[in-house]
């Protein structure tokens, strides 16, 4: 017997939607036909896909292993259906964008949208960490990462590279200074980013190999997080040139001595740069 396409169909919707009630709906059949189908699976080859109690529905070992492929194999579907759509002109479809920071995209986001109106664009915000994650899960098409990535299973595309800067509030002793060295920064309480963000990494590095001492005032996630605790004079934060904006409660400060620079690297799955749905988007990056 050959693997069933409408069982693995019925297994996978359960397995994502995490109920049969509402894998029903998404497939658009009852509750009974689509227990039915998994039922049917699991008689056929003796295994267990799904651990189940009146709450809730949670995968088995084996089901983990089978969702991994199921995911593959879906995928393929969705890009056999995308690659039709496709050739309409781009006239409808989706693109998910994963980054690190959405304003080094959203000037190529808005003449995407511009050219291809009937594309319904998402852009999720994480650090580089989680970024990656996305993409290799499949949960975005495409990632902007803060750092280099060498990963064979990746096409990358190198945006932009920017000085690290120091940033201050208004009313800030440093305020009306034009610029610092890494050694005002030496025990300076500073606001970091969370463990995983680059900006943090970047920081760590230079002040390690200056020999200088990092002291955390507070630990803040996410970029908008690190620019209120600075703005509230919770301490000095750094960030990326490009990244701080205009904020009338604070004030930027280059570090004359600073060595590192951020790249941003925009990022597709290899497998999947062919789809032309990205090739379009890389496409508008190319041309500036």
């Amino acid at each position: 017997m050959q693997i069933s396409h409408s069982q693995l169909r019925a297994f996978h919707a359960v397995a994502e939607a995490g109920s049969f009630t509402r894998a029903a709906e998404r497939l658009c059949l009852s509750q009974p036909a689509v227990s039915d189908q998994v039922r049917k699976l699991e008689e056929y080859y003796g295994v267990m896909v799904f651990h189940r109690d009146k709450r809730a529905v949670r995968l088995t070992e084996v089901g983990e292993r089978l969702l991994g492929l199921t995911r593959r194999l879906f995928d393929i579907s969705i890009d056999a259906h995308e690659l039709l759509m496709d050739y309409r002109d781009l006239t409808t479809g989706s693109l998910v964008l994963a980054v690190d920071a959405p304003v080094h995209v959203l000037p190529y986001v808005a003449r995407f949208c511009a050219r291809y109106p009937g594309i319904d664009v998402r852009i999720e915000s994480a650090n580089t960490d989680v970024v990656l994650q996305r993409l290799f899960s499949h949960s975005a098409d495409l990632a902007l990462l803060g750092r280099s990535i060498d990963d064979e299973r990746l096409h990358s595309v190198p945006l932009r590279r920017d000085p690290m800067i120091a940033f201050v509030a208004k009313d800030h002793p440093w305020a009306r200074r034009k610029s610092i060295r890494l050694a005002d920064l030496d025990g300076t309480p500073l606001v970091l980013r969370e463990q995983g963000s680059v900006t943090r990494q970047t920081l760590e590095e230079e002040m390690a190999a200056a020999g200088f001492t990092i002291r955390k005032a507070i630990e803040v996630e996410g970029r908008e997080g690190a620019m209120e605790a600075v703005a509230f004079g919770i301490g000095v934060g750094v960030i990326s040139a490009a990244e701080l904006g205009f904020d009338s409660r604070l004030r930027a400060l280059p570090i004359v001595d600073c060595r590192s620079h951020f790249t941003e690297t925009l990022a597709c799955l290899r497998a999947q740069s062919s789809r032309r749905i990205l090739m379009a988007f890389l496409q508008l990056v190319s041309e500036g």
